[in-house]
């Protein structure tokens, strides 16, 4: 089997994947994309759950994979479903694993390869416990899967920088952090 040389990578999520924050605008995934010979599509949007992904994604990847390419998606997301609402959280863990699981069965039907990297911590206790539950469930629900709560949580840098942002983002140096720990797979699932 030959594989085309045009490579279409997009990266759907959320905020992160969109790299709000970052005074560079590059965020992780330009970070992760610098070098590589891939044309890289970002469509992250601010405050999207993995409901919103999971709408959206049909026609967001319609309009940028060819057929003959080597289509490839990375999805990000979770933070969201996590955040309370008037008591409740956005989107209920069982339903944010579906939605991920739907992804991936859609993108295997299509023979398109997936990785799915894991949501990170911010700066509020409460909801990081929320968010390392999604977490875990996510990891047991998909592969290839890229956890990047854990090493954030204890990790200076990323919850200084989140903490002196809006309390979510990272600037520059924690998108870096970020991209570090995703880099490994991305290279691994690119090869």
């Amino acid at each position: 089997m030959t594989i085309s040389a045009d490579r279409r990578v997009c990266f759907i999520g959320d905020s992160y994947v969109a790299g709000v924050g970052d005074p560079e605008h590059r965020g992780w995934v330009g970070r992760v994309v610098a070098g590589w010979p891939v044309t890289a599509y970002n469509l992250g949007v601010r405050r999207d759950t993995t409901e919103d992904v999971r709408k959206r994604l049909p026609a967001e990847t319609g309009v940028r994979w060819v057929v003959g390419c080597d289509n490839r998606l990375v999805v990000s997301f979770g933070v969201n479903d996590t955040t309370e609402v008037d008591g409740a959280v956005r989107v209920a863990p069982e339903r944010s694993v579906a939605n991920l699981r739907g992804i991936a069965d859609d993108m295997a039907a299509q023979g398109v390869p997936l990785l799915v990297i894991g949501p990170a911590p911010v700066a509020d206790a409460e909801q990081n416990d929320r968010i390392e539950e999604l977490d875990a469930l996510f990891d047991e629900a998909v592969f290839p899967y890229v956890s990047v709560f854990g090493a954030l949580a204890v990790e200076r840098d990323w919850m200084r920088a989140v903490t002196l942002g809006d309390g979510a983002h990272p600037g520059a140096e924690g998108y870096a952090l970020l991209a570090e720990l995703v880099l490994p797979a991305w290279e691994d699932w690119l090869r």
